[in-house]
């Protein structure tokens, strides 16, 4: 029989450690990427929540009230409560029997750390009221 000859190779000693190292460096940076965008598109997602509830409640105002004030007031509030950019641009106009408002804004985030790369989430929305309050506005016309 014969017998093979193990030999002491140094070179493939310490592999292990180096893929771990690796692989926590990946986790890591994935991990600081969702911390840093997720709450930032969550704001943006419950924003464009907010302005549909405004463009809705703006079509249900009682007379005496314009629809367009009481909706960029609803914005404002919105705008506070999600954390959005004071530079945002917010356009309010009256439609066609409705109220249509437009959002446009961007945020820098922080995708690697040490500032090695910033992503510019940008946000644009146009809002239009859907649902009952339309069917019944276009069934009188």
């Amino acid at each position: 029989m014969t017998e093979k000859k193990i030999e002491n190779r140094s070179f493939e000693q310490g592999g292990a450690s180096v893929k771990f190292l690796a692989v926590l460096v990946v986790i890591i940076l994935i991990g600081n990427a969702g911390i840093n965008y997720i709450p930032i598109a969550y704001e943006a997602e419950s924003f464009k929540q907010d302005m549909q509830t405004a463009v809705v409640q703006g079509m249900a105002v009682p007379p005496g009230i314009t629809p367009v004030e009481m909706v960029k007031g609803k914005l404002q509030k919105a705008i506070a409560a999600n954390d959005i950019p004071p530079d945002a641009v917010v356009q309010v106009k009256p439609g066609n029997n409705t109220v249509l408002a437009h959002v446009y804004y961007s945020k820098k985030v922080a995708i690697l750390p040490f500032g090695i790369y910033t992503y510019n989430y940008k946000f644009d929305h146009t809002a239009t009221p859907t649902g009952f309050l339309m069917k019944d506005s276009v069934a009188t016309q």
